[in-house]
């Protein structure tokens, strides 16, 4: 596979933060005496089968695999952990997103998993206002992590009825929600030149996002559809 050439080395960081925060696994039988409720189990379920592996000129090309027992040691439902390379200049981002309550999908952020492994916070965390390709625009917190000479940006926003927002206090202002979509997008920027992360970064989010929530909407309507037309008519036994 083609891209930074310290691509794996982020992906291997990145998969720190993954462990620290998913939980693998489709909703099998590791649910059984969990309290997960048919809401939040629906909109992990959609997460996986819909996050779409094409956007714009982003291909997914490769899917990376966690290992399930540390992953097993978070409260997550479901997650998407994938690599996509821009057609243009074969740009590498490594994303990941889970589906969780607000409690569990805030319990985790960069800023504190990345210096656990031994990274050091190189530019602290600030919001980032991205206009999508749908003339909406959407929250981000960014942030650089250091380690041994590398350096990886990431972007992370927390997705709730159709918004992509950055709370300060997440566990408490998406607090009503069922359910929180948490995404990633992860450059390796050691040898670009300065804003060249940032602007990779962005300008997936700009296209992934509107072709994630279109594709979500087509599942809750396909959903809604299939219930009214199992209903019997009025006036019929």
């Amino acid at each position: 596979m083609k891209g930074s050439p310290g691509l794996m080395t982020t992906v291997a960081a990145a998969a720190f933060v993954l462990a620290a925060t998913y939980l693998h696994g489709r909703l099998t039988d590791r649910w059984t005496g969990r309290n997960v409720s048919d809401q939040l189990k629906e909109a992990a379920a959609s997460m996986e089968r819909e996050f779409p592996r094409q956007a714009g000129e982003w291909q997914a090309v490769d899917d990376i695999v966690a290992d399930p027992r540390e992953l097993e040691r978070a409260g997550a439902v479901g997650h998407i952990s994938r690599t996509f390379r821009r057609d243009s200049d074969g740009g590498m981002v490594a994303v990941f997103v889970v589906c969780a309550t607000p409690r569990d999908a805030s319990g985790h952020t960069p800023d504190r998993c990345y210096p656990g492994a031994g990274f050091e916070i190189a530019e602290a965390e600030h919001r980032e206002t991205i206009p999508l390709l749908d003339r909406r625009s959407a929250e981000a917190f960014s942030g650089t992590f250091r380690k041994s000479g590398q350096t990886i940006r990431v972007f992370w926003t927390y997705g709730v009825d159709g918004r992509w927002v950055a709370p300060q206090i997440a566990r408490i202002e998406l607090a009503d929600a069922a359910a929180v979509y948490k995404l990633y997008a992860i450059v390796d920027e050691t040898t670009m030149t300065a804003g060249l992360g940032t602007q990779m970064c962005a300008d997936f989010l700009r296209h992934m996002l509107p072709e994630f929530d279109a594709a979500l909407k087509r599942t809750d309507a396909e959903r809604v559809s299939g219930e009214h037309s199992g209903r019997p008519e009025a006036g019929r036994s």
